[in-house]
Protein backbone atom coordinates (compact mmCIF):
# COMPACT_ATOMS: atom_id res chain seq x y z
CA UNK A 1 0.00 0.00 0.00
CA UNK A 2 1.42 3.39 -0.95
CA UNK A 3 2.36 5.93 1.78
CA UNK A 4 -0.01 8.66 2.65
CA UNK A 5 0.77 11.91 3.02
CA UNK A 6 -1.66 14.30 4.75
CA UNK A 7 -2.28 17.89 4.50
CA UNK A 8 -4.82 20.04 6.52
CA UNK A 9 -6.19 23.41 6.64
CA UNK A 10 -7.26 24.07 9.86
CA UNK A 11 -10.01 27.15 10.33
CA UNK A 12 -11.94 28.18 13.35
CA UNK A 13 -14.88 25.70 12.66
CA UNK A 14 -13.48 23.47 10.61
CA UNK A 15 -10.52 21.09 9.19
CA UNK A 16 -9.76 20.72 4.90
CA UNK A 17 -8.06 17.64 4.27
CA UNK A 18 -6.20 16.25 1.78
CA UNK A 19 -4.64 12.87 0.94
CA UNK A 20 -1.66 12.63 -1.46
CA UNK A 21 -1.28 10.72 -3.52
CA UNK A 22 -4.38 10.17 -4.63
CA UNK A 23 -5.53 13.44 -3.81
CA UNK A 24 -8.52 13.14 -2.10
CA UNK A 25 -10.37 16.23 -0.90
CA UNK A 26 -12.98 15.93 2.20
CA UNK A 27 -13.51 18.32 5.36
CA UNK A 28 -15.03 17.48 9.25
CA UNK A 29 -16.03 20.13 11.86
CA UNK A 30 -13.31 21.61 14.22
CA UNK A 31 -15.09 19.02 17.14
CA UNK A 32 -14.69 16.41 19.33
CA UNK A 33 -16.69 14.10 16.73
CA UNK A 34 -15.15 15.71 14.08
CA UNK A 35 -11.72 14.72 14.63
CA UNK A 36 -13.28 11.91 15.86
CA UNK A 37 -14.14 10.83 12.60
CA UNK A 38 -10.79 12.01 11.06
CA UNK A 39 -9.07 10.04 13.08
CA UNK A 40 -11.09 6.71 12.12
CA UNK A 41 -10.66 7.39 8.70
CA UNK A 42 -6.78 7.95 8.90
CA UNK A 43 -5.98 4.97 11.13
CA UNK A 44 -6.64 2.47 8.47
CA UNK A 45 -4.14 3.64 6.10
CA UNK A 46 -0.84 3.79 5.62
CA UNK A 47 -0.11 7.20 7.39
CA UNK A 48 3.55 8.32 6.41
CA UNK A 49 2.78 12.34 7.96
CA UNK A 50 0.29 14.21 9.27
CA UNK A 51 1.15 18.19 8.34
CA UNK A 52 -1.08 20.60 9.99
CA UNK A 53 -0.39 24.39 9.15
CA UNK A 54 0.20 26.55 12.23
CA UNK A 55 -3.07 28.74 12.39
CA UNK A 56 -2.85 31.04 15.81
CA UNK A 57 -3.50 28.39 18.04
CA UNK A 58 -6.53 26.27 16.19
CA UNK A 59 -3.90 23.56 15.40
CA UNK A 60 -3.69 22.95 18.89
CA UNK A 61 -6.38 20.37 19.54
CA UNK A 62 -6.12 18.68 16.36
CA UNK A 63 -2.35 18.44 16.39
CA UNK A 64 -2.56 16.37 20.10
CA UNK A 65 -6.02 14.73 19.09
CA UNK A 66 -3.86 12.94 16.04
CA UNK A 67 -0.60 12.51 17.91
CA UNK A 68 -2.58 10.87 21.15
CA UNK A 69 -4.39 8.50 18.39
CA UNK A 70 -0.68 7.54 17.05
CA UNK A 71 -0.60 9.47 14.02
CA UNK A 72 2.95 11.31 12.93
CA UNK A 73 2.02 14.92 13.38
CA UNK A 74 4.10 17.87 12.43
CA UNK A 75 3.54 21.47 12.57
CA UNK A 76 4.63 23.13 9.47
CA UNK A 77 5.42 27.46 9.44
CA UNK A 78 2.65 28.99 7.81
CA UNK A 79 5.18 31.45 5.67
CA UNK A 80 7.21 28.09 4.34
CA UNK A 81 3.78 27.02 3.44
CA UNK A 82 2.96 30.62 1.51
CA UNK A 83 6.27 30.14 -0.45
CA UNK A 84 5.95 26.78 -1.45
CA UNK A 85 2.52 27.91 -2.81
CA UNK A 86 4.24 30.63 -5.18
CA UNK A 87 6.18 28.87 -6.22
CA UNK A 88 3.71 25.81 -7.34
CA UNK A 89 2.29 28.77 -9.26
CA UNK A 90 -0.83 28.27 -6.35
CA UNK A 91 -1.90 31.88 -6.61
CA UNK A 92 -6.10 31.20 -5.82
CA UNK A 93 -6.45 30.93 -1.78
CA UNK A 94 -9.24 28.07 -0.55
CA UNK A 95 -8.88 25.88 2.49
CA UNK A 96 -9.13 22.92 0.09
CA UNK A 97 -6.15 24.42 -1.83
CA UNK A 98 -4.22 25.23 1.33
CA UNK A 99 -4.68 21.36 2.43
CA UNK A 100 -3.60 20.49 -0.98
CA UNK A 101 -0.71 22.56 -0.70
CA UNK A 102 0.03 21.98 2.96
CA UNK A 103 0.21 18.01 1.69
CA UNK A 104 2.25 18.60 -1.12
CA UNK A 105 5.33 20.69 0.62
CA UNK A 106 5.21 17.75 3.34
CA UNK A 107 5.78 15.11 0.39
CA UNK A 108 8.14 17.11 -1.04
CA UNK A 109 10.42 18.45 2.28
CA UNK A 110 9.59 15.30 4.43
CA UNK A 111 9.86 17.44 7.79
CA UNK A 112 10.57 16.14 10.66
CA UNK A 113 8.23 14.39 12.87
CA UNK A 114 8.82 15.85 16.86
CA UNK A 115 6.89 14.57 19.99
CA UNK A 116 4.40 17.20 20.86
CA UNK A 117 5.10 18.64 24.02
CA UNK A 118 3.29 16.96 27.25
CA UNK A 119 0.47 19.22 29.13
CA UNK A 120 2.62 20.93 31.50
CA UNK A 121 4.76 21.96 29.01
CA UNK A 122 1.74 23.63 26.73
CA UNK A 123 0.90 25.42 29.98
CA UNK A 124 4.04 26.69 30.55
CA UNK A 125 4.32 27.91 27.14
CA UNK A 126 0.75 29.34 27.35
CA UNK A 127 1.23 31.40 30.65
CA UNK A 128 4.17 33.01 28.65
CA UNK A 129 2.39 33.85 25.86
CA UNK A 130 -0.34 35.52 28.10
CA UNK A 131 2.59 37.23 29.99
CA UNK A 132 3.73 38.81 26.70
CA UNK A 133 0.29 40.01 26.06
CA UNK A 134 -0.15 41.89 29.10
CA UNK A 135 3.14 43.34 28.93
CA UNK A 136 2.35 44.94 25.07
CA UNK A 137 -1.33 45.96 26.85
CA UNK A 138 0.61 47.91 29.36
CA UNK A 139 2.81 49.33 27.14
CA UNK A 140 -0.16 50.11 24.92
CA UNK A 141 -1.81 51.86 27.54
CA UNK A 142 1.27 53.78 28.60
CA UNK A 143 1.86 55.36 25.49
CA UNK A 144 -2.06 56.22 25.41
CA UNK A 145 -1.98 57.77 28.78
CA UNK A 146 0.81 59.72 26.84
CA UNK A 147 -1.26 61.63 24.37
CA UNK A 148 -4.39 62.41 26.54
CA UNK A 149 -5.09 65.33 28.69
CA UNK A 150 -8.49 64.54 30.15
CA UNK A 151 -7.50 63.70 34.04
CA UNK A 152 -10.76 61.46 33.47
CA UNK A 153 -9.48 59.32 30.82
CA UNK A 154 -5.96 59.73 32.66
CA UNK A 155 -7.51 57.76 35.65
CA UNK A 156 -9.58 55.00 33.28
CA UNK A 157 -6.06 54.56 31.93
CA UNK A 158 -4.67 54.34 34.84
CA UNK A 159 -6.90 51.83 36.89
CA UNK A 160 -6.59 49.70 33.52
CA UNK A 161 -3.09 49.58 34.14
CA UNK A 162 -3.21 48.39 37.53
CA UNK A 163 -4.97 46.34 36.72
CA UNK A 164 -3.01 44.32 34.11
CA UNK A 165 -0.31 44.84 36.16
CA UNK A 166 -2.08 42.65 39.09
CA UNK A 167 -2.68 40.06 36.47
CA UNK A 168 1.07 40.44 35.24
CA UNK A 169 1.94 39.43 38.92
CA UNK A 170 -0.47 36.48 38.90
CA UNK A 171 0.49 35.17 35.75
CA UNK A 172 4.65 35.36 37.21
CA UNK A 173 3.61 33.68 40.18
CA UNK A 174 1.85 31.29 38.21
CA UNK A 175 5.20 30.22 36.01
CA UNK A 176 6.97 30.34 38.80
CA UNK A 177 4.81 27.49 40.41
CA UNK A 178 5.47 25.68 36.96
CA UNK A 179 9.03 26.16 36.86
CA UNK A 180 9.12 24.51 40.39
CA UNK A 181 6.71 21.32 40.48
CA UNK A 182 9.39 20.02 37.30
CA UNK A 183 12.72 19.23 38.82
CA UNK A 184 14.06 18.82 35.15
CA UNK A 185 12.20 22.64 34.12
CA UNK A 186 14.12 24.13 37.16
CA UNK A 187 17.54 22.65 36.49
CA UNK A 188 17.42 23.96 32.94
CA UNK A 189 16.29 27.20 34.19
CA UNK A 190 19.59 26.87 36.46
CA UNK A 191 21.37 25.92 33.43
CA UNK A 192 20.21 28.70 30.96
CA UNK A 193 20.23 31.66 33.78
CA UNK A 194 24.11 30.77 34.22
CA UNK A 195 24.43 32.60 31.50
CA UNK A 196 25.65 36.35 32.41
CA UNK A 197 22.85 38.20 29.92
CA UNK A 198 19.86 35.85 30.62
CA UNK A 199 17.22 36.05 32.89
CA UNK A 200 14.55 34.47 34.28
CA UNK A 201 11.97 35.27 31.14
CA UNK A 202 14.56 34.22 28.78
CA UNK A 203 15.21 31.06 30.23
CA UNK A 204 11.54 30.50 30.84
CA UNK A 205 10.55 31.26 27.33
CA UNK A 206 13.07 28.92 26.21
CA UNK A 207 12.31 26.30 28.50
CA UNK A 208 8.69 26.78 26.98
CA UNK A 209 8.51 27.24 23.35
CA UNK A 210 12.08 25.83 22.10
CA UNK A 211 11.62 22.13 23.58
CA UNK A 212 14.18 21.34 20.94
CA UNK A 213 16.45 23.04 22.56
CA UNK A 214 19.57 20.79 23.37
CA UNK A 215 18.33 17.90 20.90
CA UNK A 216 19.04 19.28 17.54
CA UNK A 217 22.19 20.95 15.80
CA UNK A 218 23.84 24.25 16.10
CA UNK A 219 22.36 24.83 12.41
CA UNK A 220 18.88 23.27 12.75
CA UNK A 221 18.42 25.28 16.02
CA UNK A 222 19.08 28.57 14.46
CA UNK A 223 16.93 27.90 11.99
CA UNK A 224 13.75 26.86 14.45
CA UNK A 225 14.49 30.00 15.92
CA UNK A 226 14.33 32.09 12.83
CA UNK A 227 18.51 33.30 13.03
CA UNK A 228 19.84 31.07 10.50
CA UNK A 229 21.45 33.58 7.88
CA UNK A 230 19.78 33.27 4.31
CA UNK A 231 21.86 34.30 1.33
CA UNK A 232 20.81 35.46 -2.32
CA UNK A 233 23.20 34.69 -5.04
CA UNK A 234 22.52 34.76 -8.80
CA UNK A 235 25.54 34.34 -10.68
CA UNK A 236 28.26 36.49 -10.05
CA UNK A 237 25.60 38.76 -8.01
CA UNK A 238 25.41 37.99 -4.22
CA UNK A 239 22.96 40.24 -1.88
CA UNK A 240 22.92 40.61 1.52
CA UNK A 241 22.04 37.35 3.54
CA UNK A 242 18.88 37.90 6.20
CA UNK A 243 16.87 35.95 8.23
CA UNK A 244 13.33 34.72 8.24
CA UNK A 245 10.10 33.26 9.54
CA UNK A 246 11.21 30.97 13.16
CA UNK A 247 9.69 31.38 16.16
CA UNK A 248 9.39 35.21 17.16
CA UNK A 249 8.94 34.39 20.82
CA UNK A 250 12.63 33.06 20.98
CA UNK A 251 13.88 35.27 18.83
CA UNK A 252 12.59 38.64 20.63
CA UNK A 253 13.57 36.63 23.80
CA UNK A 254 17.32 36.26 22.60
CA UNK A 255 17.70 39.61 21.02
CA UNK A 256 16.75 40.86 24.42
CA UNK A 257 19.03 38.54 26.08
CA UNK A 258 21.79 39.69 23.45
CA UNK A 259 21.66 43.27 24.17
CA UNK A 260 22.05 42.54 28.22
CA UNK A 261 25.10 40.60 27.03
CA UNK A 262 26.66 43.53 25.81
CA UNK A 263 26.68 44.77 28.98
CA UNK A 264 27.30 41.57 30.99
CA UNK A 265 28.81 39.17 28.97
CA UNK A 266 32.78 40.02 28.38
CA UNK A 267 32.61 36.79 26.08
CA UNK A 268 29.97 38.08 23.76
CA UNK A 269 30.59 41.82 24.35
CA UNK A 270 34.05 41.00 23.00
CA UNK A 271 32.47 38.99 19.95
CA UNK A 272 30.68 41.66 19.39
CA UNK A 273 33.01 44.23 18.82
CA UNK A 274 34.76 41.93 16.70
CA UNK A 275 32.26 42.20 14.58
CA UNK A 276 32.13 45.95 14.57
CA UNK A 277 35.51 46.13 13.89
CA UNK A 278 35.23 44.31 10.67
CA UNK A 279 33.06 46.78 9.49
CA UNK A 280 29.61 44.84 10.30
CA UNK A 281 26.14 46.84 10.76
CA UNK A 282 25.32 47.33 14.56
CA UNK A 283 21.89 45.32 13.55
CA UNK A 284 23.78 42.37 12.17
CA UNK A 285 26.20 42.44 14.92
CA UNK A 286 23.42 41.65 17.76
CA UNK A 287 21.64 39.10 15.52
CA UNK A 288 25.20 37.20 15.09
CA UNK A 289 25.07 37.61 18.71
CA UNK A 290 21.84 35.97 19.29
CA UNK A 291 22.89 33.02 17.11
CA UNK A 292 26.02 32.78 18.84
CA UNK A 293 24.02 32.61 22.13
CA UNK A 294 21.51 30.36 21.08
CA UNK A 295 24.32 27.97 19.89
CA UNK A 296 26.14 27.95 23.09
CA UNK A 297 22.63 27.41 24.94
CA UNK A 298 21.66 24.47 22.76
CA UNK A 299 25.49 22.91 23.71
CA UNK A 300 24.83 23.56 27.46
CA UNK A 301 21.90 21.85 27.69
CA UNK A 302 23.06 18.62 25.32
CA UNK A 303 25.83 18.50 27.74
CA UNK A 304 24.08 19.30 31.01
CA UNK A 305 27.04 21.84 31.88
CA UNK A 306 26.39 25.46 32.86
CA UNK A 307 28.05 28.69 31.64
CA UNK A 308 32.15 28.18 30.96
CA UNK A 309 33.35 31.70 29.82
CA UNK A 310 36.62 29.68 28.36
CA UNK A 311 34.54 26.87 26.83
CA UNK A 312 32.30 29.52 25.24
Amino acid sequence: MDKVIVGIDVSKDKLDICLLPAGDLFEVARTAAGLSELIDRLKPLSVDLVAIEATGGFETIASASLASAGLPVVIVNPAQIRHFARALGKHAKTDPIDAMVIARFAQATKPEVRPLDDEATQLLSALVTRRRQIIEMIVAETHRERTVADKRLKKSMARLKAALERELSDVDSNIDKQIRLSPLWRDKEILLSSVPGVGPVTARTLIADLPELGRLSPKQIAALAGLAPYTQQSGKWRGRSFTSGGRSSVRTALFLAAMAAIRYNPVLAAFRNRLLEAGKAPKVAIIAMARKLLTILNAMIRENKPWQPKNA
